[in-house]
């Protein structure tokens, strides 16, 4: 999938880029649960999800009382 055919927003995942947005994408990871229970060191691993992303899902999580799995 090109960057430019991922939607700017996924599910219930805030707006971190469609870079990021792809490699969620193609991991099957559209909520922020299934974000947390990925964890941080797995995202970080996927080409496109870079400190920025992590910072607003950090975020995000927070807000909703989640937390990683790692």
């Amino acid at each position: 999938m090109s960057t430019r055919d991922a939607p700017a927003q996924i599910g219930d995942l805030p707006p971190i880029g469609r870079p990021a947005n792809s490699a969620l994408l193609l991991a099957g990871i559209t909520t922020l649960e299934a974000v947390a229970a990925t964890g941080r060191p797995t995202l970080l691993a996927m080409h496109g999800v870079g400190p920025k992303a992590i910072r607003l899902l950090d975020q995000a999580l927070a807000e909703r009382g989640l937390t990683w799995r790692d």
